[in-house]
Parts: C-alpha cells; structure tokens; sequence
C-alpha cells in the first residue's frame, strides 16, 4: 500500500500522517497482528494518494467492531495501563500500599519482585500474582525464577535498615530473579513514635532515619549502579508523604518529617545525576489513603466529618487508582522525559487556605 502511495503521482506538498491502532479485528491480517500493532506512516504524498488515503483508511477500520474501537481508546489514552515484562522491585511490599502496588502492577503485565522482611507475606502475595491469568512466557515453563521462567512475582527477604552490604546483597538476588530490573519502587518506611524533638530518643530518631531515609538511597544506589552498568536505564520512584512537604510539617513526627524531607531531597539530586544513565527519579508524596494500614483510622465517622469541612475534594482516596496509575505512568516509556519531580497526590489536603490537619 505504501509503496502503491508512493508511485501513484508526482510529489506535492501534501503530507500524509497516518496513525492505525489494533488491538483485534475481524479480518486475518489483524488476527496475525501483534495484540497492539501501531503503524505510523509519515511521507510526502501526491494529492491523489491522500485521496487514496483518505478512501483506504476507514474501510480498513470497518472490519473492527464498534466495541472494539471503543476497547481501543483506553489503550491510547492510558498506554501505561499495559506494562508487559517489565520487572521491577517493590520494597515494603508485605502489605498495604506495597501490596497492592505488586497487585496491580502485576495485572498490567510486570514481573514482580516483591521485597520486604517477612517472607512469608511475601511467599503469599507472590503466589496470588502467580495464579493471576497471565499468558504463559513462550520460552520455558519452568517456575524456577530465571528469565524466561513461567513465575510472574517472586520474594525476596530485605531489611532497608539492615545496611549496605545487607541490601546489595538483596537486590543482587532480585536482579538474577529475572535477569534485570527496569523500575524500582522504594515503598518501605516506619512511621515511628509520635514525639516531640525533646521528648524523641536518639534510638528512636535513627530508626526512623535509617529506615525512611538512608535505606531508599542505600536501596536507589544498588539498583542504579546495576541500571547503569546494565546500560538499559530505568525508572525509580521514592514514595514519600505530605510530611515531606512545607504544610505536612506538623507538631509529633520530627523524625518522619525530616526523613521525608530528605527523600525528596534527595529525588531531586539523583534526577540531576543519574539522568546521563537514563535513569530517572521521582517521589510521590501522598495523603492518607485507605489501606490496610489505616483502616481503623478510617472506620472513623469524625474523619469522615473532617473530610467533608477540610480536604477540597472532600473525600480520601484509595491507592487503587489516585497512586497505582501514577507508579503505572511513570514506569511506563511515556515519561521519558519526566524526572526529579515530587507528584503531590493528596485531594488537595495541603492547599494553601485548607484548614491544617495531622493524621499522626
């Protein structure tokens, strides 16, 4: 057809750019396609052939139903919702929001390497994404691990507090899990004692430094020197909180706010250094969110009060969608060029004008 286009008249200025999506159709030559096949054709045409065009194009959409075209929308609004065989490392993922960021980054295609200290959570949550209906990989069907192995999640026991030697040791198991890791998601953190600065104890402060802190940059550093000698780039996101931000600086968390501080710090100058690997950093700073975690303190009919007098949205979310589709968008290749920013996902809690509230 193209070069049918190409030799039907002399050039003019006309030019021609055609986009076709198929996700499936009707006709064999779709069925033969890929699930998503996008042809993109960019070429100086005669006037004649864009007439052709334009006559050859819709005829080609009739085979597809209109329930397929409407399929085929989402798919090209949100291409983030389609994450196939890319591996990547959840830390804190024994529970709450590090489970179901596994969960759902495993139903969008990625392999998982979910990591946290109790493996038998771990061993648990790997195994329901294992029962997930994923096609099966075509090289092997062997459930060993390994790339090409038939596992889609696999455990690995890691301590972000335990220290350096600790954690290479770590991530060097979750790299061989599958051969490589394209996106990290730093989600381990403590919350710590509810203190003043006067009242906190140096034990207590270096817990929650160590763990919130010193173990996201321990963590990000091992992984990216792996992505840079690897040479294949990749994607870290630091999971941070409000309290890392001017008006989330409340009266009880010295130590939690100044360690989230410091991670979004600390976003910012990884962006800044480990952009020339293709490495990019961002951190995402959310409110409270229904999780396991917080489910007591959601059950709370005056929380829901304060809601509706306080946050503009008067509500607060679910990680399922407000968080997963952002850790989603910036896996994905459509953030290439997005890197060293703090992704705010709060219903707009911290507002200048928005009456201050501390969850702690």
């Amino acid at each position: 057809f193209v070069r049918q286009l190409l030799c039907s008249g002399t050039v003019t200025n006309y030019r021609a750019r055609c986009v076709v999506n198929f996700t499936s159709g009707k006709c064999p030559e779709v069925k033969q396609a890929i699930s998503r096949f996008r042809l993109l054709i960019e070429i100086e045409l005669p006037s004649s052939a864009v007439e052709l065009l334009l006559v050859t194009v819709p005829s080609v959409c009739e085979h597809l139903s209109g329930q397929e075209m409407a399929n085929a929308v989402p798919a090209q609004l949100e291409p983030w919702c389609n994450l196939s065989d890319q591996v990547v490392l959840v830390t804190g993922a024994s529970l709450g929001l590090g489970r179901d960021f596994c969960l759902d980054l495993a139903k969008a295609g990625c392999r998982i390497v979910a990591a946290a200290r109790r493996i038998d959570r771990l061993q648990s949550l790997c195994s329901e994404i294992n029962q997930l209906p994923f096609p099966a990989p075509q090289s092997s069907s062997s459930s060993s691990g390994k790339p090409g192995s038939g596992l889609r999640a696999v455990a690995v026991e890691l301590d972000v507090s335990a220290g350096g030697a600790a954690i290479d040791q770590a991530v060097q198991k979750a790299w061989e899990a599958f051969g490589r890791i394209d996106a990290l998601v730093n989600n381990a953190g403590v919350r710590g004692s509810v203190k003043t600065p006067l009242e906190l104890s140096e034990e207590e402060w270096n817990h929650v430094i160590k763990t919130n802190l010193t173990g996201t940059w321990l963590v990000s550093k091992s992984v990216g020197i792996r992505m840079r000698d690897a040479k294949v780039g990749g994607s870290i996101i630091n999971i941070s909180s409000i309290a890392g931000l001017h008006r989330g600086q409340l009266p009880g968390g010295v130590g939690y706010v100044s360690s989230k501080t410091g991670v979004n710090a600390m976003t910012k100058v990884m962006a800044l250094e480990l952009g020339v690997y293709k490495i990019r950093v961002n951190s995402i700073s959310p409110g409270l969110f229904k999780s396991e975690i917080t489910k007591g303190l959601m059950q709370k009919d005056w929380l829901t009060r304060v809601a509706e007098k306080t946050v503009p949205l008067q509500t607060y979310g679910t990680a399922d969608p407000a968080l997963t589709s952002l850790i989603r968008y910036l896996i994905h290749d459509s953030s290439q060029y997005v890197t060293g920013n703090i992704f705010i996902v709060d219903a707009g809690v911290t507002l200048p004008g928005v009456p201050i509230f501390s969850s702690l």
